[in-house]
């Protein structure tokens, strides 16, 4: 399954329909039925269906079916084709996390054999590595269908360790328009480029407050909210005051915080933006949010932290900074933890790979799900 899965190119930027397809008919097969929540534009599609009897309760098997890109990367062998050497299985998505989806479809004839009494949901989303943005739509499609899962497992790569919270995200984009002039009368123009300059900075200033103030024994790392530009562009020539400029930005808010950074940073564009006009009317700052995933925060006794914990026997404290899907499900009011196999060390990465052992780790752990729900 993890072969066929792989052989899928998903990258975030091509359609995942021919994915998508291949597990309805599959679990259409087994006689389980599907349903596609596509995107607006139909190009790509989440799925998810329900494994065992229609009734409230039960667990969530969340995954993602796109990968990032290989293009640039240095691959000992093709991405697209599984390869098993030494114990390791390379190919892209193996660990990030076409792993977990191969384990939860595979393991779909158990699951209709053990008789549940409360079913599995399976769902595989679209774009998570582009701003969870498939699985939003398809948790309200899953709740406005009625279902009451007990549970999500959002099965990421964590080495098979309890997740119970991580970071949310705001994914940015500002642009700035300029007014150009000679560089020589820059007293007359806009420099778009300075005036990003200005807003880029502003993002190191507040992370330095952030971090000024972070509390011991937090076990974020790092232990506080995070903000980074990661990708800017703008000018013409370096004797012309620049007439656009654009950068892209996140802020990185750990659970707890309550920090409005969005309105924080709209202040900081109209406290720019009027001296810009004063001289020129038609520059501007436009900001233009691409994405928000909202972070995980851990449940006091929560159901999906109970029945993980119990079945890993994984009783310590386990929190990451990047996010995840998890956190839209939690906002839907549904428990959720992060648990699923792997070493996130390994996403991303050319030669991507995931270990027979955890593997077969992530296996054992949806097993004894499935002895759980049968009980």
């Amino acid at each position: 399954m993890l072969a066929k899965l792989v052989s899928f190119n998903t990258e975030s930027w091509r359609s995942n329909l021919e994915l998508i397809h291949f597990c309805r008919d599959y679990l259409a097969a087994h006689g389980v039925e599907s349903t596609i929540v596509p995107s607006p534009d139909g190009e790509k599609a989440n799925l998810y269906a329900t494994v065992g009897p229609q009734a409230a309760g039960g667990i969530v098997l969340s995954g993602h079916t796109d990968v990032v890109p290989v293009e640039g990367q240095d691959w000992s062998s093709d991405p697209w084709t599984l390869t098993e050497r030494d114990g390791k299985l390379y190919g892209r998505g193996s660990c990030d996390m076409k792993g977990f989806d191969a384990i939860a479809l595979a393991l779909v004839p158990e699951m209709l054999e053990a008789g549940l009494k409360r079913p599995f949901h399976i769902a595989l989303s679209y774009d998570e590595e582009v701003g969870c943005i498939g699985a939003a739509i398809m948790i309200d499609a899953m709740a406005e269908a009625g279902l009451k899962p007990s549970a999500v497992i959002v099965g990421e790569p964590s080495m098979m360790q309890v997740v119970t919270g991580h970071k949310g995200g705001t994914r940015m984009k500002t642009t700035v328009r300029g007014h150009a002039v000679h560089s020589s009368r820059v007293d007359i123009g806009v420099p778009a480029v300075m005036v990003a300059g200005k807003l880029i900075a502003w993002h190191d200033d507040v992370m330095q407050e952030n971090k000024a103030k972070a509390q011991p024994g937090i076990a974020f790392e790092p232990p506080y909210s995070t903000l980074h530009v990661g990708v800017v562009a703008g000018g013409t020539a370096v004797n012309i005051t620049a007439e656009h400029a654009s950068f892209s930005h996140e802020v990185r808010v750990m659970p707890g915080d309550d920090t409005d950074y969005v309105a924080r940073y709209r202040a900081k564009i109209a406290e720019l933006e009027a001296p810009m006009k004063a001289i020129a009317p038609e520059t501007g700052i436009t900001m233009e949010i691409t994405s928000q995933t909202p972070p995980l925060a851990p449940e006091k006794e929560g159901a999906a932290e109970t029945l993980s914990r119990r079945v890993t026997g994984d009783n310590a404290n386990h929190v990451v900074a990047y996010g995840t899907e998890g956190g839209l499900f939690q906002a839907a009011g549904w428990s959720t933890v992060v648990c699923g196999p792997g070493d996130i060390a390994q996403a991303h990465q050319p030669d991507e790979f995931l270990t027979v052992a955890q593997l077969d780790a992530g296996t054992a752990f949806v097993r004894a799900l499935i002895a759980e729900l049968a009980r």
